[in-house]
């Protein structure tokens, strides 16, 4: 998969039934060609299927593939060892108020280039149906953390951040709580050409603006209940706050930003959290990391259970698949906000004359 840091392709192998994890396979971060991260940029929020929309879709799909390859390659397994594959592709446009999401990425041309069944376009049942489409990840980290004797939450800090909530006796629990690292990327890109923050430098370097960061957290979306989603950039305009700051006291700030983020989504949590297991990219900052410890308590990089915080969400997907296969669902009305627990994907097979073997 793909998720909105735009960093790449994430591939990773595991057995399961979809509805436990029986072994992890070997994991690995294909990069996408020179310039084809901006050519993604260039399309996202695109709605219609423009010819830049269809070249962006048929490379982004054929990188998936040679990421598939690599992956059986490092696994030392040929395709027909394969089950299924979960293909979340490329999220361009997520608009779930107004019942659109999209995720570009072709599954028939990923089946018959890697001669294995697809199962892709996960989230559009669920918008249609009247849910955010998102997060779809949540009945994984339930499969992987088993039951809980106090209320334990799954904080994957993305490009977009989402928590999951698991409690000893409560419904799954699921919903967006705001930036992630999107703004920061792009922050740390504008401003020395790296697209991230790397070992929170700048912002252990800068000084927060608090008077920018309050008018940020000022704004209707983190007053609204969950379930609750968001796009990539629907913070962007958030960013006039801080342009006048310079790159060290901009990046500070926005590290704030999504730690009071968090911070906020406290409200909606029914009963207060025992511990904060951190998955994505995110967790690699430790600026971003203490300034949750300060603020929210136990927090851990999910690694402290024994998962592998960069295969996480891939392994997701590859979950799911098995999920859909089997019917079961994957979304619920605690975590999308769908009107029934709810299925999701569409299968594309292995064309005939394309089946190994």
């Amino acid at each position: 998969m793909s998720g909105t840091s735009l960093d790449g392709v994430d591939a990773a192998l595991i057995e399961t039934d979809g509805e436990r994890v029986h072994a992890f396979g070997p994991f690995l971060t294909h990069p996408w060609p020179d310039g084809f991260r901006d050519t993604l940029r260039g399309i996202l929020g695109e709605k219609d299927n423009t010819e830049q929309v269809r070249l962006a879709e048929k490379t982004l799909t054929d990188v998936h593939a040679r990421a598939v390859s690599a992956l059986l390659e490092k696994a030392g397994l040929k395709a027909q060892d394969i089950g299924i594959i979960g293909f979340h592709g490329q999220t361009i446009l997520h608009r779930p108020q107004q019942r659109q999401t999209r995720q570009i990425g072709d599954g028939a041309r990923l089946a018959a280039l890697t001669g294995t069944p697809v199962v892709f376009d996960f989230r559009s049942a669920d918008v249609t149906a009247g849910g955010q489409g998102a997060p779809l990840v949540p009945v994984y980290h339930q499969a992987l953390l088993g039951s809980v004797a106090d209320t334990t939450v799954v904080l994957n800090i993305g490009g977009v951040a989402n928590a999951t909530v698991i409690t000893p006796h409560g419904p799954l629990m699921a919903f967006d709580t705001g930036p992630g690292n999107a703004l920061l990327d792009d922050w740390a890109q504008r401003h020395t050409g790296i697209p991230t923050d790397t070992d929170g430098a700048l912002a252990n370097a800068g000084t927060i603006d608090h008077k920018a960061l309050t008018a940020m957290l000022d704004d209707p979306w983190f007053r609204q209940p969950p379930p609750k989603s968001l796009d990539r950039d629907d913070f962007a305009g958030m960013m006039r706050h801080i342009n006048s700051l310079g790159a060290t006291d901009g990046a500070a700030t926005l590290t704030a930003f999504t730690v009071e983020s968090v911070r906020l989504a406290l409200r909606w949590i029914p009963t207060p959290p025992a511990r904060w297991l951190v998955c994505g990219g995110g967790r690699h900052n430790p600026a971003l990391m203490s300034g949750l410890r300060a603020a929210l308590g136990n927090v851990d990089p999910v690694e402290a259970v024994g998962w592998n915080g960069d295969a996480l969400e891939a392994q997701a997907f590859a979950f799911l698949a098995v999920r859909h296969i089997r019917g079961l669902p994957q979304s619920f009305p605690g975590t999308t906000g769908c009107p029934r627990p709810m299925t999701g994907g569409r299968l594309a097979l292995v064309p005939a004359h394309e089946k190994p073997g």
